[in-house]
């Protein structure tokens, strides 16, 4: 009779899903917040006051229209920028409405205002009006070059983060084709939306070349990419960006982590072990999930089975580990194949109490059984017939061999 080790996979497959969390757009690196929600107003201003000094876009195709304030609507583009500055954001929406249903109001006068209006609708939550704002105000074709595509870049990143992720690669479309940017930045977030469609190969291309325009690329386009390569099968690729990052960034955890998820996915086991040794050695496991990646892998090695158990054990000690079912199995487990009964035996007398069902106990009661504790070994059968068992002849089985 053996403990059964049927949970293993089940548990690796969980804390590869918790680790890839943490390289996951859950984080979202590449994501600018859509307006600099709560930036200070006079930095705001004194931004768009340098946007003005320098030209951004200077390949774009678009002729920057010069339409200016009206003395007419004047009084009230001050009053709505002072509300503004004021961080009066609902007195900011309602001044910004009557300018866009002014009919003396010019384009330009209505495609600043309705930006004004979509930054006040996203502070409130509105994210459908702060979209709908900013799409107006894109629509108007009426603000100076630096304006007009900063306001489409926020548009679609405010459609991103909505959910409408066609709308936001096609907005980025209409900004590339007009703008004619090369910046980096501008790059990766069109590719964050190429993968957030699942369009991975467009995705990489589009990414790699923001890495190639930049003299310093930043880590996180890089751990980006990695994803995209994950997503699509490409293990290799995957690989190679994750060592890539993780060289560039040797300190950060995060970095590190992923690339013991990848070499794990990629079949390089010796080499996640290694990785996330380092971080044990340094007091870098800091989850569950962590633990469980470590103590799975050596579980699911031939002959690891005590580092796993030491692992558990650490983890527990430290409180990282919960000390629940699943935890206390793993421990089993581990100790059984490792040939240390007495310790397996304990931690599946822990472990059993706190089972939905009797399994747990019809584990218990065939170690016990091997090692010829037989009074302790009928007393785990009973309880494990009283929980409820799928072979409950395994333990009636033990029951009539004790009697």
């Amino acid at each position: 009779m053996t403990a059964s080790v049927s949970t293993s996979s089940t548990i690796l497959a969980a804390a590869i899903g918790a680790v890839l969390a943490f390289g996951t757009l859950a984080s979202a690196p590449v994501h600018a917040d859509p307006q600099a929600r709560g930036k200070d107003r006079r930095e705001q201003r004194s931004d768009q006051r340098s946007q003005k000094q320098e030209e951004r876009y200077p390949n774009a195709t678009r002729k920057a229209p010069t339409g200016t304030a009206s003395r007419a609507v004047g009084k009230k583009l001050e009053q709505m920028n002072e509300r503004y500055s004021n961080d009066d954001m609902a007195g900011t929406r309602v001044v910004a409405e009557e300018i866009l249903a002014d009919p003396k109001a010019n384009d330009y006068e209505k495609a600043y205002a309705a930006q004004f209006a979509s930054q006040a609708a996203y502070e409130a939550d509105d994210v459908q009006a702060a979209i709908d704002y900013m799409q107006q105000a894109v629509d108007l074709n009426a603000l100076d070059n630096n304006s007009h595509f900063g306001a489409m870049l926020n548009l679609a990143q405010m459609q991103q983060a909505a959910d409408q992720n066609e709308a936001a690669l096609a907005t980025f479309e209409q900004f590339f084709a007009g703008s004619g940017s090369n910046n980096p930045q501008d790059l990766v977030m069109k590719g964050q939306a190429l993968y957030l469609l699942e369009r991975y190969a467009e995705a990489a291309q589009v990414i790699q070349e923001a890495i190639a325009a930049s003299d310093n690329p930043n880590p996180q386009w890089q751990a980006l990419l990695m994803q995209v390569y994950a997503e699509s099968g490409d293990t290799a690729g995957a690989v190679r960006m994750a060592e890539q990052v993780a060289e560039a960034k040797p300190d950060d955890r995060r970095a590190l982590l992923n690339l013991a998820v990848v070499y794990d996915q990629a079949g390089m086991t010796d080499k996640a072990i290694e990785v996330l040794e380092r971080l044990r050695a340094g007091g870098q496991l800091e989850t569950a999930a962590e633990y469980n990646q470590l103590y799975v892998t050596y579980l699911n090695m031939d002959g690891q089975e005590r580092k796993a158990a030491e692992v558990i054990t650490e983890g527990l000690d430290r409180g990282v580990l919960p000390p629940e079912h699943n935890t206390y199995v793993a421990l089993a487990q581990a100790y059984y194949f490792s040939d240390q009964p007495g310790p397996a035996i304990e931690a599946y007398q822990k472990a059993a109490p706190l089972d939905d069902d009797g399994e747990t106990y019809l584990n218990l009661a065939k170690v016990l059984f091997q090692e010829d504790r037989m009074a302790e070994a009928v007393q785990a059968a009973r309880q494990a017939l009283d929980k409820g068992v799928k072979s409950p002849d395994d333990a009636r089985a033990i029951i009539s061999a004790g009697n």
